[in-house]
This record gives C-alpha cells, structure tokens and sequence, in this order.
C-alpha cells in the first residue's frame, strides 16, 4: 500500500473524524473505501452503450420533418 498526503478542509476531516469513533473504525481506513468508492464510480466505469440509458436534454430545437435529411448531414464531408 502507498503512503499519500492530501491537503483536505478541517471540516471535512473533523467529519470523518467524528464519524469514525461513531462507527468505531480508523479515519483512514475510511478515507481508503471512499475513494475506493470514488475509483470504482467514477475512475474506473466502463459501460457499453447498450447499458448507459438516454439523457433528457429538453425539446427539440425545431420539428423535424419527413424532409429533413440527417443522416446526409452527419456524413457530409468538408
């Protein structure tokens, strides 16, 4: 395991701190899983297109008619 120093605010630690004696474990070790936690969420995540789920980004600009050729927009070249 490797030693690292991380500058955090005093409340934050005071949390963790507190939280700690609750919970009758080490400051540290709580720091550890979280960012195990963090790594696992955030750094780490890989998903496949098939699993990520759409993103609501509100209406459209302007109705879309049958007219409308985007395909030939998205493949035209400059």
């Amino acid at each position: 395991m490797n030693t690292i120093t991380i500058n955090g605010s005093e409340p934050v630690y005071e949390q963790f701190q507190i939280y700690a004696k609750k919970v009758d474990r080490k400051t540290s070790e709580l720091i550890r899983e979280a960012m195990d936690e963090f790594r696992i969420k955030r750094v780490s995540r890989r998903t496949s297109l098939q699993e990520r789920h759409p993103a609501d980004v509100g209406g459209a600009v302007a109705p879309i008619t049958g007219a409308d050729d985007l395909l030939g927009e998205m493949l035209e070249r400059d």
